[in-house]
């Protein structure tokens, strides 16, 4: 991906997504017991935790999405990235498809070719529950990212986004930003409706909304995550709303949409905040002279991070920063709000 994350930058990145707050309280734990501190003990621990070092070969299977989308497509380029930065690691990757009895198929290959390991992004993740099953009764563990299956036998460890608190935390910042105004009116344009993750975002933009009493959701749109249903759909919105806020789109992608509908309809007077971190977001909030002020991450990196649980499972590990001897079962990424204030940090992991 263009726009990925260097290599220096996504270690120190993937160190902090997966403990080096942990790691810090650990060490602080230790200074204040050094007579309790077993030297032995913390030698072992470390030879048993994941790093940047070549260890035993992995080979993982990856399937992920069709790359229709460009947080599916940065979600394939920062899985094939990251293993490109291990020595020990070969990815066997499919060529993605969001059919699920297609990507069943793949998945049925990777375990004929006796993967150590198998990521996996499901299209449908109640759909494609039995063929997690049938890879982790073969004794290939089974990394579930992002779309949960239905079964947690279904899989080792999962990975993925914060779709209740992506909603909460861009109904956060709208609450703040407009806490001083009476009767402020909000409007959402969302996802998909029949997806569960377009229901958790709403939930979690109502649920933050409540603690402002002096705003009003007045308008909602569903639009399909493409540019086409973000322009049609906010169109909709401006013709049935000629006075609102804020507004808060659940996809940068069908974004890009509803900007060009903003434009066409010459309407600058409320704010905009996106979502899941599209560099073209970043590259407004950066400059500031549109109505996108802000966007909620739904981090793509996510891939990567996979791919490192994956080659800690393959080599028998865990992870830096845990005292745990095995990786979690479960990680879920914070959905950070990206303003002008800290857009520097952040754009680097934008994605196109």
């Amino acid at each position: 991906m263009r726009h990925a994350i260097s290599s220096s930058s996504a270690t120190s990145r993937r160190n902090l997504l997966l403990g080096t707050a942990a790691a810090g309280a650990l060490f602080a734990a230790g200074c204040t017991s050094n007579e309790n501190n077993d030297d032995g003990d913390n030698a072992k621990q470390a030879a048993n935790t994941a790093n940047d070092k070549p260890g035993k070969a992995v080979t993982i299977g990856f399937a992920g999405p069709q790359a229709d989308h460009g947080w599916l497509n940065a979600i394939n380029e920062q899985a094939k990235r990251r293993a490109k930065e291990y020595k020990d690691v070969t990815l066997e990757a499919t060529e993605g498809s969001n059919d699920t009895a297609q990507q069943i198929g793949q998945i049925e290959t990777l375990i004929n070719k006796k993967v150590d390991v198998l990521v996996i992004l499901p299209a449908d993740g109640k759909a494609l529950t039995q063929v997690g099953l049938k890879a982790m009764r073969a004794g290939i563990p089974v990394v579930n990212l992002d779309r949960i299956f239905a079964s947690p036998q279904a899989y080792r460890c999962w990975i993925g986004g914060d779709n209740y608190g992506m909603g909460l935390n861009a109904g956060r910042y709208i609450g703040e930003q407009l806490k001083g105004k009476k009767n402020a009116k909000v409007i959402e344009l969302a996802g998909i409706d029949n997806l569960e993750l377009t229901r958790q975002r709403t939930e979690g933009f109502n649920d933050a909304l409540k603690n402002y009493p002096n705003i009003k959701k007045v308008g909602r749109q569903a639009a399909e995550f493409t540019v086409e249903s973000g322009q049609s759909k906010m169109a909709q919105l401006l013709q049935a709303h000629s006075d609102f806020d804020a507004l808060w789109n659940h996809d940068d992608d069908q974004g890009v949409g509803a900007e060009r509908a903003i434009k066409q309809a010459g309407r600058d007077d409320f704010l905009m905040v996106g979502g899941a971190g599209a560099k073209h977001a970043m590259d407004a909030i950066r400059a500031d002279n549109s109505v996108l002020k802000a966007t909620v991450l739904y981090p793509p990196t996510m891939a990567a991070s996979a791919i490192d649980l994956a080659r800690a499972l393959g080599q028998g590990k865990g992870v830096g920063g845990l005292a745990e001897l095995e990786i979690p079962a479960s990680l879920t990424l914070y959905s950070a709000v990206v303003t002008k204030d800290n857009v520097d940090e952040y754009l680097p992991t934008g994605f196109s």
